[in-house]
């Protein structure tokens, strides 16, 4: 089969591979989807602690099963899958009190596995048996599929955040996950909603399709004055930073209400992980801060279903189709923001 096979750090080459075959408790799809992510973008530059060279990453996918294993129950060869990507033991502490995306010997495909840049995929044993593989409602393309990992994030994002009726709702960071905020946060019966954004060509996008409430370009205003200007000098209920920006992390501190709650949703760079984090401001106004890192398994089966009722949208999200072979195109792509997602379809 041809995958594109991550050799080194930024080495890449597309190239044909021995296809897999699964073992007796395996699946082996042939991968329709494949959306690029952040992270794919990191491990293209830095590699992951997890990850050991050569791997073939990609983790927002959807596919066709071809083949089963003679053991594997529920499922049908042709059947069309959305595959959720990190991988829970089932057995742990964390995994036992139902907080599965804290699994202690979490592992992921794309990482762990091999992912979906290539023709094939193979779906470990441990995924198949604890929820991972979740079949597409029959409305929903291969593409709609494959873009049910990032919303299942965003939903275990806003139950960690505990967004609710007539809250308001700061997103800091207009890319594709911060427009998937956008709409949960609506369907989740927010009051108003204000989206932060650099970029003008994502603030003209943005407006168009999620239509939030409030948009403030913080290169022309100061964001923290015009959120309190907002919400009569309260402060945001909820803040989701939905982009991988320190200073960002640094002003939602100062913009949340009294017991609101700041998500810390986009991850730091490696090299700059650290922030200014004035704890009085916690001390004497009482909010929360949590972070997100991924899902569990049940978000992606709540996604599709999101997705299937039609209450997020996220095809139009899709600003490039690829090859394979221009995989690593794709990746400056979404590195340089001059697209939304970018899929690498077959």
């Amino acid at each position: 089969m041809k995958a594109a096979v991550l050799k080194a750090i930024e080495d890449l080459e597309i190239k044909k591979v021995p296809t897999p075959h699964p073992s007796p408790e395996e699946i082996l799809i042939r991968v329709r989807a494949c959306s690029i992510c952040g992270t794919d973008i990191k491990a293209y530059h830095h590699g992951h602690k997890h990850m050991r060279f050569p791997r073939i990453t990609g983790h927002e996918l959807s596919g066709e099963i071809v083949e089963l294993g003679r053991k594997v129950n529920g499922y049908k060869i042709g059947e069309r899958v959305a595959v959720a990507p990190a991988i829970p033991c089932g057995r742990c502490f964390y995994c036992r009190r139902g907080m599965q995306s804290m699994c202690l010997n979490l592992s992921a495909i794309g990482y762990h596995y091999d992912g979906g840049f290539a023709e094939f995929m193979l779906i470990p044993e441990d995924a198949v048996h604890n929820g991972c593989v979740n079949p597409i409602p029959l409305n929903l393309s291969f593409e709609e599929g494959a873009l049910a990992e990032p919303l299942a994030c965003a939903i275990n994002g806003q139950e960690l955040s505990k967004i609710s009726l007539g809250d308001t709702v700061v997103v800091v960071g207009g890319g594709p996950l911060g427009c998937i905020h956008v709409q949960l946060a609506r369907t989740k019966g927010a009051g108003k909603i204000i989206l932060i954004e650099l970029t003008p060509p994502r603030i003209k996008f943005i407006k168009k399709f999620t239509q939030p409430d409030v948009v403030i370009n913080p290169s022309l205003e100061n964001s923290i004055e015009r959120v309190l200007e907002e919400t009569e000098g309260r402060g945001a209920d909820k803040i989701i930073v939905a982009c991988p920006s320190g200073r960002a992390q640094e002003d939602s501190l100062q913009m949340v209400s009294p017991r609101g709650i700041v998500n810390f949703f986009g991850g730091l760079p490696l090299d700059k992980p650290f922030i200014k984090f004035n704890s009085n401001l916690v001390h004497y106004r009482e909010f929360y801060v949590v972070g997100t890192h991924g899902s569990a398994p049940y978000h992606n089966q709540l996604a599709l279903s999101l997705l299937s009722q039609g209450k997020i949208k996220v095809k139009e999200l899709i600003s490039h189709r690829l090859p394979l072979e221009e995989l690593e195109e794709g990746l400056h792509l979404a590195e340089s923001q001059k697209g939304m997602k970018i899929l690498i379809t077959s």
